[in-house]
């Protein structure tokens, strides 16, 4: 079920995403000093591509770096993307189809606010990390 969300995820909003996130991450290389937002936004890229099946989780090693970066991201660009996630979510709602995407986009909502000090681990439970 995650791959046919995903696919359809990349064809109706994955794509545009994606390719928004990477292209700030390319322009964000440029001078040196925004290097770790860059980063940050290669993240969220391989995030917007393929949400389903994965999460963002706080970093535990996150310290005052990672909490200034991310107050001057929420006043620079922050805010603008979560609008756009927002904003996305609900026109994906309309539709039934399309009511796991818009969830999956209000899911990027958090991300795309304070990127700094997170990453994205996999929800799949394999056959070995069962307990007894």
């Amino acid at each position: 079920m995650r791959t046919i969300l995903n696919i359809i995820w990349v064809i109706l909003a994955g794509w545009a995403l994606f390719l928004g996130y990477v292209l700030a991450g390319i322009l964000l290389c440029i001078p040196i000093v925004t290097i770790p937002w860059a980063i940050a936004s290669f993240r969220i890229a391989a995030y917007a591509i393929w949400p389903f099946g994965r999460e963002v989780v706080s970093k535990p090693t996150a310290g005052v770096g990672s909490f200034l970066g991310n107050v001057l991201w929420v006043i620079l660009a922050g805010w603008w993307l979560a609008i756009g996630h927002i904003v996305s979510g609900i026109l994906l709602c309309v539709t039934i189809i399309g009511i796991p995407m818009g969830i999956a986009d209000f899911k990027m909502v958090p991300v795309s606010l304070m990127p700094l000090g997170k990453e994205i681990v996999s929800t799949r439970r394999g056959a070995f990390d069962r307990t007894l």
